[in-house]
């Protein structure tokens, strides 16, 4: 993603606006906020209990990060921004975890409907009321979901790709609001 954010960088005069959308820790929107320093970053979180280590992360690492508190459905109404990331829940509510995941990841942050679709099309929803026209989406899912997740983009995007993970898996998708 931050290949995306330096590539608007060149394209946009001043501060280029991202949104992360399940921000949980912040290990993304922080991470985007020191390595691209014309951005400007808000982190949306749902989970109370994650906003507190968001807080602290941010507080700690940069406060150049805004934080938001809301469900992606209804958050930032009027905002516009160039950039979406998205790391929503996307695993089916019937697959089985292995036990470190299990046991030390909140269920909230890991299960996305029956299909494992239905929260990625929620933050996809959301994605495309907030990006302006040419603004950039990236969006997690798992390795069997990129065929799913590119018929849910294509109503309102244009460019969209799977790209491979550092394992060289198909785990995430960028796209381009139309």
């Amino acid at each position: 993603m931050l290949t995306h954010i330096k590539n608007l960088e060149e394209k946009v005069a001043g501060e280029i606006s991202v949104i992360d959308l399940g921000a949980g820790s912040g290990a993304l929107s922080l991470a985007i906020a020191t390595e691209a320093p014309r951005s400007r970053v808000i982190a949306v979180e749902k989970s109370a209990d994650a906003i507190v280590w968001l807080k602290k992360n941010v507080a700690r690492i940069s406060e150049n990060v805004r934080v938001v508190e809301g469900d992606v459905a209804d958050v930032l109404p009027g905002v516009k921004c160039d950039a979406v990331i998205a790391n929503p829940p996307y695993v089916p509510d019937n697959q089985s975890l292995p036990r470190d995941v299990a046991e030390h990841e909140p269920h909230i942050a890991l299960f996305g409907g029956a299909t494992g679709l239905e929260l990625p099309k929620r933050f996809i929803d959301a994605a495309a009321r907030l990006l302006k026209s040419g603004g950039v989406l990236a969006i997690e899912h798992t390795e069997d979901q990129g065929a799913a997740i590119d018929a849910l983009l294509s109503r309102d995007f244009i460019d969209i790709a799977v790209h491979q993970d550092l394992t060289e898996r198909p785990r995430w998708s960028s796209a381009v609001r139309k």
